[in-house]
């Protein structure tokens, strides 16, 4: 993998590579854009085959983390971290300790978090050595499990599709199939159960979905059935790449807004979905909950102002749909040109002020 090449052409501004021997740390710290603040992102870790791969994961979720912290309107940049290890055997107090006094010489430049392979307590350990660490035990100032905020901004996010796929945003008698009743999901269905919407659920996990069957009077159906029952709203919570070309033609919701990452299994079937005229929820727009919760800890957490701003994902899914109308474009370019026309207002916001700076600081000289 030529590295600067890649940076130079997807503008990375940093790649961190970390090694502690006794230990056995391998990391990877990737900063893709700073322009709208320091870089937030968690750190995973993973068996990668080869160290090309490590990589290359790094730099693609750290831009990921650009355009998700960007549309969800926070003050932060992307960034992402991969471990190189297996996080069911490979883990030590050591290990993320040193990881942590890493963190910490990048002098607040990244923030790290929790993600695929790390825990809450491994997020204690790296805190024990930096305070750039989001995600640690409620008895740390945490804000604790993330899933029902998560879960929250999702719903809000799907009332937003409601309505533009079908003039009001009450899910009232609206029926949603969803797709994997893990936690989020398992609070989705709470909300929606709450305002009077059919569920319809599936999950591999069969005592999830009883517990769903049981509590909000849901129909359970079979895994690979889920994609063609009759509904209005199919909402994705599970495993991501689940559009696709064999699933979209069986599809018959209106509007698809759910709480899985990388949902369009490619990028045409984004396209695909808006020539069908099927209101699609870009994935990182609307379940952004949880790193707008997070971030609230870098203020000192406080649940209501959290809460409050992870509302705000219902204008941010409206906006997405009023750019994708404006450019007539699909809606998953809508959302990445939400994210870049923010950060290039704030790019040049900043070189304004540093040229009237520098103006006056030359006409103080030559004064």
């Amino acid at each position: 993998m030529k590295i600067f090449s890649y940076m130079k052409e997807y503008d990375y501004e940093q790649l961190v590579f970390c090694q502690d021997e006794q230990s056995g740390l391998k990391a990877i710290i990737a900063i893709h854009d700073t322009t709208l603040g320091p870089a937030l992102g968690g750190t995973r870790m993973w068996t990668y085959a080869t160290e090309d791969e490590a990589v290359e994961d790094a730099l693609r979720l750290a831009k990921g983390m650009t355009y998700k912290n960007a549309a969800a309107g926070l003050n932060l940049g992307g960034g992402k971290t991969v471990i190189i290890g297996d996080p069911k055997q490979d883990k030590n107090e050591e290990l993320f300790r040193a990881f942590g006094r890493y963190i910490q010489g990048l002098n607040g430049r990244y923030i790290t978090a929790e993600d695929v392979g790390t825990t809450v307590q491994d997020m204690d350990l790296i805190h024990e050595e930096t305070d750039y660490v989001t995600g640690i035990s409620p008895a740390f100032g945490s804000s604790g499990d993330p899933s029902p905020v998560t879960a929250y901004g999702v719903y809000r996010g799907m009332k937003a599709a409601a309505k533009e796929g079908f003039g009001s945003d009450s899910l009232e008698g609206k029926t949603v199939a969803v797709q994997g009743v893990g936690n989020v999901a398992f609070t989705l269905c709470r909300h929606l159960h709450e305002e009077g919407a059919n569920l319809i659920v599936t999950d591999i996990n069969k005592e999830a979905v009883q517990r769903a069957v049981e509590e909000f009077g849901a129909t359970a159906v079979e895994p690979d059935d889920i994609y063609s029952v009759d509904c209005d709203i199919y909402a994705p919570c599970a495993l991501g790449a689940t559009i696709n070309d064999e699933t979209i033609p069986q599809l018959k919701a209106k509007v698809i807004a759910g709480a899985a990452n990388n949902q369009l299994k490619e990028t045409k079937h984004g396209d695909t979905l808006h020539e069908k005229g099927i209101v699609y929820t870009p994935d990182y727009v609307i379940n952004a909950g949880g790193v707008i919760n997070v971030a609230d800890e870098l203020h000192g957490y406080n649940k209501d102002r959290a809460m409050k701003r992870v509302e705000t994902i219902y204008d941010n899914v409206s906006r997405v749909f009023e750019i994708s109308r404006r450019d007539d474009i699909p809606t998953y370019l809508a959302a990445d040109r939400m994210a870049e026309e923010r950060i290039e207002r704030m790019r040049r916001s900043r070189s304004q002020f540093l040229q009237n700076g520098q103006h006056i600081l030359s006409r103080k000289q030559n004064g």
